[in-house]
């Protein structure tokens, strides 16, 4: 009877802490897929949205390799690269071929090029590792220029992005492209976040953390590093993928330049290194932060402040926001997140 009564005791404590944990995500989901589809302008959708999901994705794919396995990378644009191109031709060179298959192949084409060249880093770390990936950049331009064949002989090289449907119900119009890129995002950060806390995600932090300790206690260096760079590349690719079809509506190499590169490696370093939930917030960071000052400037200087003052106001803050976020908080956005929740938890107590 004791032991019974004990368990009943326990069983509103447990039942609150599932709501707990239960709530935020319940929120989201209901946001994401009621309210936004529901009330969200078009301008919300397209400047904002759309971009925020596939750099959040982005991110999502950089931070498994660098964040959780320590392998520093500057080809992101260039594995996004690859999968915006390989999902148009695998669209356009294959009959019938569903959406989902289109964006998984062309996930594995850019896992397969990240891959080649994650090869160096079974000898290279560090400065000398992100210099063989920056490499992957330019080799994809110069393939791009020379091979007229990927972008379907184009004299321009740019190219319209292909009707988008699923199952029969298109998805062209800002909305059905919203809800096709809010799906692929929670899908596979679901799969990062449950990868991350399985045996393989910890074998990442191992290496990571020390490579000798990490070869001593039987972790597999070498593939741990190479299974990294498919699956980030992999989780890009389909990123790319989204930039391209989602947002720009072209596929073109202007899309993903080495700008673009920078720009996912600093919505990692301000959102957190390590953090899932810190790609969302520095990617939040990154798109809002133009318009942000686009209405400071406006407000401030008027007619002054133009789109050139404009990009190197955000460029000068940009580089100082990393600098104090190396300095003051290096784990970013999400450790400001973790502080500020405790905060407010021991007030409510």
């Amino acid at each position: 009877m004791a032991v019974q009564a004990l368990d009943a005791a326990r069983l509103p404590v447990d039942w609150v802490k599932l709501v707990q944990k239960l709530a935020l995500p319940t929120a989201l989901f209901v946001v994401a897929y009621g309210v936004v589809p529901a009330y969200a302008s078009g301008y919300l959708v397209e400047a904002i949205l759309l971009p925020f999901l596939a750099l959040s994705l982005a991110a999502v794919g950089l931070n498994l390799l660098t964040g959780y396995c320590g392998q520093l990378s500057l080809g992101s644009s260039a594995f996004m690269t690859v999968g915006a191109f390989a999902a148009y031709n695998f669209n356009l060179r294959i009959d019938g071929l569903p959406l989902p298959a289109t964006m998984i192949l062309a996930g594995i084409s850019a896992a397969g090029f990240g891959v080649v060249f994650g090869l160096p880093s079974l000898r290279l770390r560090g400065f000398y590792l992100a210099v063989s990936t920056l490499a992957a950049q330019f080799f994809v331009q110069w393939a791009l220029t020379k091979f007229g064949w990927f972008s379907n002989d184009n004299p321009s090289g740019v190219i319209s992005a292909p009707h988008l449907a699923v199952a029969g119900l298109s998805l062209d119009s800002a909305t059905g492209r919203y809800l096709l890129s809010v799906t692929t995002v929670m899908v596979l950060t679901a799969l990062v976040w449950r990868l991350v806390n399985s045996a393989t995600g910890r074998n990442f932090i191992a290496v990571r953390d020390n490579e000798t300790a990490a070869r001593v206690i039987g972790v597999p260096v070498l593939r741990t590093k190479l299974l990294a760079f498919a699956i980030s590349s992999f989780i890009i690719g389909i990123a790319g993928v989204l930039w391209a079809f989602t947002y720009l509506r072209t596929v073109e190499p202007a899309g993903f330049n080495l700008d673009r590169s920078f720009q996912i490696l600093f919505i990692i370093i301000i959102g957190g290194l390590a953090s899932i939930r810190g790609a969302f917030l520095g990617a939040a960071f990154i798109v809002v932060l133009p318009l942000f000052l686009s209405r400071l400037g406006a407000f401030l200087f008027g007619g002054l402040f133009d789109s050139g003052v404009l990009d190197m106001s955000q460029r000068i803050v940009l580089g100082a926001l990393i600098i104090i976020f190396l300095i003051a908080e290096p784990s970013g956005l999400s450790a400001l997140f973790d502080r500020l929740k405790r905060r407010i938890g021991s007030r409510s107590s």
